[in-house]
């Protein structure tokens, strides 16, 4: 199967098309039995696989491990998959690329950050110049065979914003990322200089930019829409207001009807099924 070809067959049908960020097995089991598309964050991994802040912390043999994983157990999904700024030089985002593809992966995205890099909705972000970057973006497109690329620029002028957005647009890239923009009349100017270049649209809880349905995006040309974090900061707030029961309740469990929590009946029953599932593939 060519799992890059049937990502932009999706991208360019009608509408936008969702990515829901998954940070690990167990959130991918649930994101899947809801959307035909995931996301793996930079963010989220960091988070979980680490426990560390998305600062550039991630190994690359990490995630690629973790992406195998996420392709052996969802063979018909779409994976769009971070991989920051390549993790170093040119030559090793060309062997990641290469590696990921041969997985099976969907797509990778593309940043155009320098270190210490941070997550794209932080301050403090500072970008390679621009000729450094599409060299590296070259050499990656020119690695991968059927693999989707999305090139992003992390800048945070609006006039280095443009510029960067238009010349990303003018490459082989498949996608177009402005990570970070603030308003919806920036995702305006965006889409007028990419022209028909795809143009996707990263949302994140408490991140810079605005809250948007699928609906207003469409409406907006935009034509992927990332969710990075959802299962992430829901699975935060769970934990964090289960454990704080459990302490006030001097360590007594909650029934699961009165904790509003699933059971181990349930969450056994769900990794049944998924397990089942995927034997049947």
């Amino acid at each position: 199967m060519l799992y890059g070809k049937a990502l932009r067959d999706r991208i360019a049908s009608a509408g936008t098309t969702p990515l829901i960020g998954v940070h690990d097995m167990y959130s991918a089991s649930l994101a899947a039995r809801h959307y035909d598309g995931l996301f793996v964050s930079g963010f989220g991994f960091a988070a979980s696989h680490y426990g560390l802040p998305d600062i550039g912390f991630i190994a690359w043999p990490d995630m690629v491990a973790f992406a195998e994983r996420l392709r052996g157990a969802f063979p018909r999904h779409h994976l769009l998959v971070d991989i920051d700024d390549g993790y170093g030089d040119p030559e090793l985002a060309c062997h990641v690329v290469r590696r990921l593809e041969r997985a099976g992966l969907s797509g990778v995205v593309l940043e155009d950050q320098k270190r210490p890099r941070r997550c794209g909705h932080a301050d403090g972000k500072q970008v390679l110049p621009l000729d450094e970057y599409l060299e590296k973006l070259d050499q990656v497109l020119a690695s991968r065979t059927d693999l989707l690329v999305v090139a992003r620029t992390d800048a945070t002028d609006e006039g280095d914003i443009l510029i960067r957005a238009k010349a990303l647009a003018a490459t082989d890239a498949d996608v177009v990322l402005v990570d970070g923009v603030r308003s919806v009349e920036a995702i305006r100017r965006i889409r007028g200089v990419v022209g028909g270049k795809p143009l996707l649209f990263n949302q994140i809880a408490g991140g810079k930019s605005p809250r948007l349905s699928l609906t207003e995006l469409a409406a907006l040309g935009v034509d992927v829409a990332v969710y990075s974090t959802p299962c992430l900061f829901a699975a935060h707030r769970a934990m964090e207001e289960a454990m704080t029961g459990l302490k006030s309740a001097d360590g007594r469990l909650p029934a699961a009807e009165d904790g509003g929590s699933i059971g181990v009946g349930d969450a056994t029953m769900m990794l049944t099924e998924n397990l089942h599932r995927h034997s049947m593939r």
